[in-house]
């Protein structure tokens, strides 16, 4: 089907992978997973074509056809909806395109024109036998949440999220034998996400996806690709499965590392205490043979390191939390939400769920007094101190600063050696926390923001999609995290997996600007309101 062989990738002296021989067979949906900075998006665009590899070769089974997400959402501009998916067949799209213009234009009389005719209308044929893309476009278009009197407006129409769900449709409309999405679920709500898992489930062909979304992953693969160590070994599973066996395998190898350094030492202290001694120095000869055929970095453990996030309040909750009574906004002729009112108690953890646009962002500006409400009231308990991740994270950690200096801007009280410590809590280790903030990933930005939230030793954190630019074991530990905090949490997320780990309360914003205000589990919600 496809297949990489000898595939190597460096840039200089880093090798990203080395030497890779894969086969991705029919029928099996792979996941891709490694740290952030393993190369899975690189090996994805190799895969693809996009990108030229170091050494090695990319092998596709002639005829087959090949989908690829695509990354660059603004492609599109000055197409309709309907066309912008179309092009997902660039030869059904040229085709078709081509016969109108001659209908339009050509001349009938001439047999050159009608021979034309005759050729695109066997393309037309060939692509779509049953002569039914524009009712699969359609279809595609409305279960993204594109009522059919839009699928004529032109791209340029659309907000940037939305742009991405076109790009989403264009490449399923293809229905390519090898199907390769890199993060599809970014910039979709719930309901979308849920659609996109029963679609990828009956793909016929193969499937290569890399996804941050544990409950997106769980539900779609068939089998995990581990890249690390600049190889990939393949998992019979999803990701659950894999991550129990990988701990497994993990803690036999830490077993056999361990065991394998006290033999190293046990042959060490023996060489040194007898090679000089005549008597004992065939022994010692021997012990050496010993140790030299004793490699203990062939012992690997896992090269990924997951973060210890621990938000720690300074001081104890009170009764009175968080009253929210009427609050309403609109942006011109646009409702946002309105008279939402609801009263959170002390040890409540909230998720805001709802579609993208419904105001989930805007509300939790308002609560933190970067916008005003139209109307209605809000009131935070007299002990209540709040530390906020917003949702443009990324664009708020800038500068030329050091990663411990950035994070004492705020408090100049707080001890550089505590900030240094809660970076390496996160991964930032010895040379990296001199990195300038500037040049730091997105996935690098928002764990530094993270930081500085365990600095903040708040007793409520508001939070909006923080997960975003997280790898999976970085949105595992922050899960974990809200779990065991001892304050309030209200935080609007996506990520089934990460609300199924903290929230105790659902408040889902609807399409009208009203609200669900469910108490009790995700879980539970799901069953009760079908999601």
């Amino acid at each position: 089907m496809l297949s990489t062989v000898n595939l190597t990738q460096r840039y200089g002296k880093r090798v990203l992978f080395d030497k890779i021989n894969i086969t991705l067979d029919v029928g099996k949906r792979y996941g891709l997973i490694g740290a952030n900075g393993a190369g899975k998006s690189t090996f994805l665009k190799i895969l693809s074509g996009e990108l030229e590899q170091s050494d090695g070769e990319v092998q596709l089974q002639a005829g087959l056809k090949l989908g690829v997400l695509g990354q660059n959402q603004y492609a599109f501009e000055d197409y309709t909806l309907k066309d912008a998916v179309l092009y997902g067949n660039k030869k059904l799209f040229d085709a078709q395109k081509e016969k109108e213009k001659l209908y339009m234009e050509g001349d009938f009389e001439s047999d050159e024109v009608n021979n034309r005719l005759g050729e695109l209308e066997m393309i037309c044929a060939d692509e779509d036998p049953t002569y039914e893309s524009d009712v699969k476009i359609e279809k595609l278009l409305q279960s993204l949440g594109f009522p059919p009197e839009q699928h004529n407006d032109l791209m340029s129409s659309l907000t940037g999220g939305d742009k991405f769900k076109i790009l989403l449709a264009q490449v399923l409309f293809l229905k390519p034998d090898v199907l390769l999405l890199d993060e599809p679920t970014n910039n979709l709500d719930m309901d979308t996400i849920s659609w996109l898992e029963n679609e990828l489930k009956r793909h016929e062909g193969t499937l290569l996806v890399i996804s941050h979304d544990r409950h997106f992953i769980n539900g779609v693969v068939t089998h995990i690709l581990d890249l690390d160590f600049q190889n990939i070994r393949e998992f019979t599973g999803n990701y659950d499965e894999w991550y129990i066996a990988a701990n497994l395998i993990a803690k036999q190898a830490q077993t056999d590392r361990d065991k394998a350094l006290k033999e190293k030492g046990d042959l060490e202290k023996f060489i040194a205490r007898f090679s000089a001694n005549a008597s004992k120095a065939k022994q010692a000869t021997s012990r050496q043979k010993q140790l030299d055929k004793l490699d203990v970095q062939e012992i690997k453990l896992s090269s990924r390191r997951d973060p210890s996030i621990m938000f720690k309040p300074h001081r104890d909750i009170g009764n009175e939390v968080l009253e929210v009574e009427g609050l309403s906004k609109s942006y011109g002729d646009l409702k946002v939400f309105e008279d939402i009112s609801f009263k959170l108690d002390k040890g409540e953890k909230i998720a805001i769920i709802g579609g993208n646009g419904v105001g989930k962002t805007t509300l939790l500006k308002i609560l933190m007094g970067e916008v005003e409400a139209d109307a209605g009231i809000f009131k935070w308990g007299q002990t209540i101190t709040t530390s906020y991740f917003p949702q443009n994270t990324t664009d708020m950690v800038t500068g030329e600063e050091e990663l411990p200096q950035w994070i004492q801007n705020f408090d100049p009280k707080w001890h550089i050696d505590d900030i240094r410590k809660t970076l390496g809590r996160m991964l930032f280790t010895g040379e990296e926390q001199k990195k300038k903030v500037n040049s730091c990933s997105g996935g690098e930005k928002h764990r530094v923001m993270l930081s500085k939230m365990m600095m903040d030793a708040a007793n409520f954190l508001v939070m909006d999609e923080p997960n975003n630019h997280l790898d999976l074991e970085a949105i595992i530990s922050l899960g974990e995290a809200l779990y065991n905090y001892q304050g309030g949490v209200i935080c609007v997320s996506h990520d089934r997996e990460l609300i199924d780990a903290f929230a105790t309360r659902i408040i889902q914003i609807k399409e009208d600007g009203s609200i669900v205000d469910f108490h009790g589990d995700y879980e539970s919600f799901a069953e009760q309101f079908d999601h």
